[in-house]
Parts: structure tokens; C-alpha cells; sequence
């Protein structure tokens, strides 16, 4: 079996540290470098529940696209939610590592993955990375249909494909619209709004759409010359989940190559904060004023 050294070297090598935006917090969290790794567990989220699977599938190294420390701390104690995983890790001689904007830059990454999911041919990056020569590293994908297809039919697509959540798929536009061309990006995306547009795409799937945002983006396509864009908004574990799936497969090759042996494992495990919806009811916003009219 390979050491835990080796093992994140290769991971590097698929998704250099260097490429995370300066914010992020990826790497190896814990973990002896010298401990021999058999079996590997990809996950979205390094929450409790995905600790206790990586121990009870006797995992060593427990890889996750989102950071446990993404803006740093002063403790590690047991009696926080944070530092409790962290000492379920470490108790049980599982490592810890993080690929999170590296990943979501890479080639394929995390993007490629979701576009994949869902059926789309790539076409380029939506936020191409200036030092890829080749053009194919970068944000979010630009992505084409294999033939043009209503808008609730591509919703619907989404909704089968991506892993169940409470949320399922919100939509803006035509639900008659046909859909040739698209832009996905995994995760929070609706900083690239300019890029969608300048993308010209028809319709942008992504997840955490805010009020705002969104709202700015359907008003512009309402005007004229506008670009008609359509949104569609996943829930962000949804939209990144598929990464975990590629990720495995990715060590999996690397482990053929050089004989390691490694037995890689996707959890599937729902660590999407949102549990349950209540569809709304109400035709119109309900009065609150005391004595308004109703």
C-alpha cells in the first residue's frame, strides 16, 4: 500500500494547491504523511456524519471538495462541531484532505463533472484560467445540447440527474423555450453573470441564487436587445456532488498505474443542509398590516 505522502502528491498533481483562489483553505487537514493508505472515501462535505462513514467503511483518508476550516480557528476541541470531526479523524488514523476551488478550476473539474451529469457537451471554460495555455482549465463550463429541448424538459432533466434534494430545481423563463446552449457552473455562481451573458448562452444552471442576482439577470433579458437568459438553481451539494463520482475515478486510474491497490469509495451520504420543502399555497402575499383589507 502507498504512503499517505504519496497519495497526496498525486492528488496535487490533479488539483495544484496553487489554483485555489487566495481565500480558500485546501490541503491536507490531518494525517500522518508516513501512514499506509488502502482506503480512500470522497465526500462533498467533512460534516460528522461523513466522518463516521469514512470510520465505519475503515477508511484512511477522507477526501472533500468543501474546506473544514475555511477561515481558520483557534481550536480544535472536541466540544465544538468542527473539532469533534477532527478528533473522530484523528482517533481512527483517517487523514483528512481538501480540493475545493483547485478542483473547481481543474481539467476535468468540478464543472466538467456537472456538465457530464447532465448530458452536456463542453464546449469551453465560462471563465477561462489565463495560465492554461490549452484554454480548457478555468470556472464553469460553456455547454451545448445534443439537440434544442424545452426549458421545463431540461429542469426536468436536471431534477432526475442530480442527486434528490428538498430544494429540487427552481427555474426563471418560457417553460416552452427551447434550450441549445448552456452554461453550468457547480457550486455558487452568481458572480458570473457578466461572463453568462458575454457566454451568450440560452439558459445558466448553478446553485445558491440569490434575490438580487437573479433578479438583475431576468430584468436585463427582459429589455430589448436583451439576451432572453433562463435560470435554473440547484441546490449547491447537488450541483457538486457529481465531482465526487469523477474524483474516485481519477484516483482509481492513478492507483492502476502505479499497482497501489487502493479501494476508493463515494459517500453518498445527503449533507445538503436543506431537509424538507413545503410547496407554497398562497395565489398572493398575505396581509400582515392589522385591519388591512383582505
Amino acid at each position: 500500500m502507498p504512503a499517505l505522502i504519496d497519495v497526496l502528491a498525486a492528488l496535487d498533481a490533479l488539483w495544484p494547491p496553487e489554483r485555489a483562489e487566495q481565500w480558500d483553505a485546501v490541503g491536507t487537514v490531518c494525517g500522518d504523511p508516513d501512514a499506509e493508505v488502502g482506503r480512500v472515501l470522497f465526500a462533498v462535505d467533512p460534516v460528522q456524519d461523513v466522518a463516521d462513514e469514512a470510520v465505519k467503511l475503515g477508511a484512511d483518508l477522507l477526501v472533500t471538495h468543501h474546506p473544514l476550516y475555511l477561515r481558520g480557528t483557534t481550536t480544535v476541541a472536541a466540544s465544538t462541531f468542527k473539532g469533534r470531526v477532527v478528533h473522530t479523524l484523528i482517533k481512527n488514523d483517517i487523514a483528512l484532505h481538501v480540493a475545493h476551488t483547485n478542483a473547481d478550476r481543474a481539467d476535468p473539474g468540478v464543472s466538467d463533472a456537472l456538465a457530464g451529469a447532465l448530458d452536456l457537451r463542453i464546449t469551453g471554460p465560462l471563465v477561462p484560467d489565463p495560465t492554461d495555455p490549452a484554454g480548457r482549465r478555468g470556472l464553469g463550463r460553456v455547454c451545448e445540447l445534443d439537440h434544442p429541448v424545452a426549458l421545463r424538459e431540461f429542469a426536468e432533466r436536471a431534477a432526475a440527474r442530480l442527486p434528490a434534494t428538498a430544494q429540487g430545481i427552481r427555474f426563471s423563463g418560457d417553460p416552452d423555450r427551447l434550450i441549445r446552449t448552456v452554461a453550468v457552473c457547480g457550486g455558487s455562481g452568481d458572480s458570473l453573470f457578466a461572463e453568462v451573458r458575454a457566454a451568450g448562452v440560452d439558459a445558466y444552471l448553478t446553485a445558491d441564487l440569490r434575490h438580487h442576482p437573479a433578479s438583475e439577470a431576468q430584468q436585463a433579458a427582459a429589455m430589448p436587445g436583451g439576451d432572453d437568459l433562463a435560470l435554473l438553481d440547484a441546490a449547491h451539494w447537488a450541483t457538486e456532488w457529481p465531482w465526487v463520482e469523477q474524483a474516485a475515478a481519477q484516483l482509481d486510474e492513478i492507483s492502476d498505474r502505479h499497482g497501489w491497490g487502493l479501494r476508493t469509495h463515494i459517500s453518498r451520504t445527503v449533507t445538503d443542509p436543506w431537509t424538507a420543502h413545503a410547496p407554497a399555497t398562497a395565489h398572493v402575499p398575505p396581509t400582515t398590516t392589522p385591519g388591512a383589507p383582505r
